[in-house]
């Protein structure tokens, strides 16, 4: 399938790498773009040997800058509220995405693009990156799950006072208070990325995405639960052909070769 207004690229086996492609309105999120980041992640999901995605912006100034004001600001209330449920469920989509997935920050990060930044698993940002969620210089709240992944990465303070004064944040701050994992030089960025990436290529697939799906499922759950939900994702491990390559490896002192088995 061809896209007008993302990239999918396959820089390396394994990695796929997702650009938001609307560099003239600071890659702004309207409906069509929204459907086509939906449809790439299906790609993604149904391809065996993904694994690992990096998404990011076009151009320098943006990663996505926020909503599509232009086309959002006549929409009726119902209109309104399908989008939101578009935009949640392709965020979800990410975080249920079975492999790692990580926002390459490159520029502005605001609104909806935070939010789409908070649904990927960690964020590498430029050291020009600026944060936000300034839905409220438009009189509106954030509608893609700003208000919940925000509380959950930030603590509910840090994000009541981003989310009321609509106030942005730059890039180590953003790491300071644990929305950002790592910082780099905006010309180093993307080179970083692809060594994250390339690391995550390199461990045992199976194992890395029943991780993924613990760690998920897990921060909604009291501990007692998570914890027995780990413990069974654990001895599943040990019926697959990864776990005993992995561990024979580890014992014959060599690189293990997983096979996503």
């Amino acid at each position: 399938m061809s896209y007008e207004n993302i990239l999918l690229e396959k820089p390396e086996e394994g990695i796929y790498l997702i650009t938001i492609n609307r560099p003239k309105v600071l890659n702004a999120l309207n409906a069509q773009t929204v459907s086509e980041l939906e449809s790439a992640l299906a790609k993604i999901a149904g391809d065996s040997t993904a694994r690992a995605l990096l998404i990011t912006g076009a151009g320098e100034k943006a990663f996505v800058a926020g909503g599509d004001i232009a086309e959002m600001q006549n929409l009726k209330a119902m209109q309104a509220k399908a989008f939101g449920q578009q935009g949640l469920r392709v965020l979800r989509g990410i975080e249920e995405l079975p492999v790692p997935v990580i926002a390459v920050i490159n520029g502005f990060c605001l609104g909806g693009g935070n939010e789409l930044a908070m649904a990927c698993d960690w964020m590498l940002a430029s050291d020009k990156a600026v944060f936000g969620q300034p839905e409220v210089n438009l009189g509106v709240t954030p509608g893609f799950g700003g208000t919940q992944r925000l509380t959950r990465l930030v603590g509910t303070a840090m994000a009541m006072e981003m989310i009321s004064t609509g106030r942005n944040v730059k890039a180590e701050e953003a790491k300071a208070i644990g929305l950002v994992n790592h910082v780099y030089p905006a010309d180093e960025l993307m080179e970083q990325a692809m060594k994250v990436a390339r690391s995550i290529a390199s461990k045992g697939p199976v194992s890395i995405k029943l991780s993924k799906e613990a760690i998920q499922r897990g921060q909604h759950m009291d501990l007692d639960s998570a914890g027995l939900f780990e413990s069974e994702i654990f001895g599943l491990c040990f019926a697959t052909a990864d776990q005993k390559e992995g561990m024979m490896a580890f014992v014959e002192k060599r690189k293990a070769v997983f096979k996503n088995e």
